[in-house]
């Protein structure tokens, strides 16, 4: 293994659960520092974004998740899986990485932890004056949002002037798939809770509607070219009914069945799209690193604008988890190595 110049330590302190449960699951635990294997490299973190799905896999909820992450308690007991480091180490078969090299990525888990050890296809180098708790913000809930309008057909000349309604706009997901769609052209209406209003319609959202105040079913018919579903249980006919023929309805997440979660509602939208010309379509957003390069350049440009909503050092972590948990963030939130103090709003 090649490694910095900097002395890695053999130990270090990560955030570590070995049962499913709340944050109070989550502990401090000292452990050897990982060893990159071949085709890996092992990265200093200095920067980890936190998503809703951390908070899922700490739960194990709903229950069938734990059929992929681990029957009795979670397979990779570190969360945070999506990092801004630098490479400090690499593995003997690795080309395309050098220590030294600024990265931002997905990954399996582990980033609640000084150093983690990932395969380096899934990380790519950040682009000069990208700062590392923007870069952290951007693979899982940037790339979702980015495959979501993808499905939906919101990309490249059929963007611009397309009518799209974002349902769940306040969250990770949510406003950069507002911020994505308003770049690309298209004209965005987002629901979401009064205090992310202000935030989406300052990155490009131009109506905005309050979600306890506004029910789907009383919107005039037709009034979108695709309607993306971050969060929220509605009916499905009356989100299909919103779409006009040939339109697409895009369920990231949809469904809270405590044991099969979202996959009644995947079965009812793939019956659904088999009659009429209004889609239905189920995303399951995957880790690309090519889209998470492309978010990095737009990031690196000031063409999207990640809210922050609050930074919490890595001696909190537990707090971090608890407040994801919670289900009530606006934007983003992120720990930082190295800092002891809470930060809030630093993003607009």
């Amino acid at each position: 293994m090649t490694t910095h110049a900097t002395a890695v330590p053999t130990t270090m302190t990560a955030w570590a659960q070995h049962r499913y449960g709340d944050a109070d699951a989550v502990a401090p635990e000292d452990m050897s520092v990982p060893s990159p294997g071949p085709h890996d490299v092992l990265v200093r973190v200095h920067a980890t974004g936190l998503n809703s799905a951390d908070a899922r896999v700490m739960r194990g909820d709903p229950l069938i998740l734990r059929l992929v992450f681990g029957l009795r308690r979670p397979r990779t007991a570190v969360q945070g899986r999506d990092i801004a480091g630098t490479v400090v180490g690499a593995g003997a078969a690795v080309t395309t990485l050098h220590v030294g090299d600024a990265v931002v990525g997905e990954t399996t888990g582990g980033g609640l932890a000084p150093f983690v050890a990932v395969p380096a296809a899934r990380l790519v180098r950040r682009p000069e004056g990208l700062d590392d708790l923007v870069a952290a913000t951007l693979p899982m809930a940037g790339g979702t949002a980015w495959q979501a309008l993808a499905l939906a057909g919101i990309d490249g000349d059929a963007a611009r002037g397309a009518r799209v309604l974002v349902v769940g706009a306040g969250g990770g997901v949510g406003h950069f798939t507002v911020q994505l769609a308003a770049l690309r052209g298209a004209e965005v209406t987002a629901l979401a809770g009064p205090r992310a209003l202000p935030v989406v319609t300052a990155l490009g959202a131009t109506t905005g509607l309050e979600h306890r105040r506004t029910d789907l079913s009383q919107l005039a018919a037709a009034s979108f070219d695709a309607v993306v579903v971050i969060a929220g249980d509605h009916p499905l006919r009356h989100l299909r009914r919103l779409v006009v023929p040939g339109g697409t309805v895009v369920l990231v997440s949809g469904g809270s069945r405590p044991v099969t979660g979202p996959l009644g509602v995947i079965l009812r939208a793939m019956v659904l799209s088999m009659f009429g010309s209004r889609r239905v379509r189920p995303l399951a957003a995957t880790a690309k690193p090519e889209i998470t390069a492309e978010l990095a350049r737009l990031a690196a440009a000031g063409d999207i604008t990640p809210h922050i909503e609050r930074v919490w050092p890595q001696t909190q972590a537990r707090a971090a988890l608890a407040h994801i948990d919670a289900g009530h963030t606006v934007g983003k939130v992120v720990v930082q190595v190295g800092r002891s103090e809470v930060r809030s709003n630093l993003f607009p």
